[in-house]
């Protein structure tokens, strides 16, 4: 029986205002306060380890993407370089953390959008609207994440702007609030490695991009270098209007810090931006989650009825409804800041054996050094160890569950 395949539609512009739907909506607007509490004034340095550790990552992808141009990102590479069990760890690990990320980006959407006490509701229509624009086909995924992307960028330079304004230069050295030390800023770079992910959104829809070989290993390293461009210019902006302590206890810290100018017409401006990109992170999490779930079963590592392609719209359709619901279960009871540390050991792993494949491979299909490849896989190791300790048991716990899944699938589907 053939295999059900999706069609190439999107073009470079395309991949990249999708991957910066995901990596700007992603941390810009949330990663802040948790990481200036762990690290204090280090939390540029961690910033600046988690870029480092991400763009091993993420060459160690436009790599693989470029060999493999296929649905499912490093659950595809995984299975293809280093074996079935390596894809499936990845993949698993990509749908375990990525989706405690959609449930976090819809409820930082309606912390800015919602009414009180109507924070929960207004977060659940939010993810039922984005998985309908999802299921109509992912050009008009594309369409909406680029409208998306040029609104959070016109509120975020305002933001930066009203901060540039308050900013004293000597907060960014004052007293180190949280942990501290070169512990706290690892453990900063670990959650702002969270910002960094969306790049794997780009991989994950390899089936659907134009000249895949070409275009997604371009797409992949454009949309890292404007997101770490934009990271760096909030951060420091964030950090000079606040100072560290002050960041550390904000809930919205970017909106705090344009508050802090005195510019009034800047708050509501920041926040409409703030809501978009929690939109956009949304709507481009939802779309990678559900082709790396399509991929995982159309290998059968989960059930070969969440592999169908809708015959119209020519998206996988029960994958995507499928995450809706998980995504609208966890958002009925989640808490929105440990989702951040949950999320990121689950892409950890994910990208841990991204970097192990491409360090398998040779020849024409190496295009960037080793050295890159072994940064990445040390870095998510590192970092991953790092992390809040409930982050990294609650996610060993559900990680055992994947494997122990898949081992008993695999041992009924012998005895059959």
């Amino acid at each position: 029986m053939t295999s059900p395949a999706l069609h190439r539609r999107l073009g470079l512009g395309d991949a990249v205002f999708i991957g910066l739907g995901s990596m700007i909506g992603a941390g810009v607007f949330a990663v802040w306060a948790p990481a200036a509490d762990a690290a204090g004034t280090g939390v540029l340095i961690g910033l600046a380890i988690a870029a480092v550790v991400a763009f091993g990552n993420a060459t160690s992808s436009a790599q693989l993407a470029a060999a493999h141009p296929t649905s499912g990102g490093t659950y595809a590479y995984g299975r293809a370089e280093l074996g079935p069990w390596w894809g499936f760890v990845a993949g698993w690990g990509f749908l375990i953390g990525k989706t405690a990320s959609c449930a976090a980006m819809a409820l930082t959407f309606a912390a800015y959008a919602a009414p009180p006490g109507w924070e929960r509701p207004i977060a659940l229509l939010a993810v039922a609207a984005l998985t309908l624009a999802n299921w109509f086909g992912i050009t008009r995924t594309a369409l909406l994440a680029r409208v998306i992307v040029v609104a959070v960028l016109f509120a975020l330079a305002i933001a930066v702007a009203a901060s540039a304004s308050a900013a004293d230069p000597s907060r960014l050295f004052g007293d180190s609030p949280g942990v501290g030390g070169p512990y706290g800023v690892l453990q900063s770079a670990g959650l702002l490695f969270f910002a960094f992910a969306g790049y794997a959104r780009i991989a994950t829809m390899g089936e659907e991009v134009r000249d895949p070989q070409r275009l997604i290993p371009r797409a992949i390293v454009t949309a890292f270098l404007i997101a770490l461009a934009v990271y760096a210019v909030v951060g420091t902006s964030v950090l000079g209007a606040l100072g560290p302590e002050a960041t550390a206890a904000s809930a919205e810290p970017v909106a705090a810090a344009a508050a802090a100018s005195g510019w009034a017409w800047a708050d509501p401006v920041v926040r409409v931006g703030a809501a978009a990109a929690s939109l956009g992170a949304l709507l481009a999490l939802i779309a990678g989650v559900s082709r790396t779930m399509f991929a995982m079963a159309r290998e059968s590592d989960l059930p070969r009825a969440l592999a169908a392609v809708h015959p119209r719209w020519h998206v996988p359709h029960r994958a995507e409804l499928v995450v809706a619901a998980a995504v609208l279960l966890l958002v009925a009871f989640v808490d929105l800041r440990g989702a951040v540390g949950f999320s990121s050991f689950g892409v950890l792993l994910y990208y841990l054996v991204a970097n192990v494949a491409a360090l398998r491979q040779h020849g024409q299909a190496r295009r960037y050094p080793r050295a890159l490849a072994v940064v990445g896989a040390i870095g998510c190791v590192m970092l991953a160890l790092t992390l809040p300790w409930q982050a990294v048991v609650s996610g060993a716990l559900v990680m055992a569950a994947g494997v122990a899944y898949r081992a008993l699938r695999l041992r009924f589907r012998r005895g059959a």
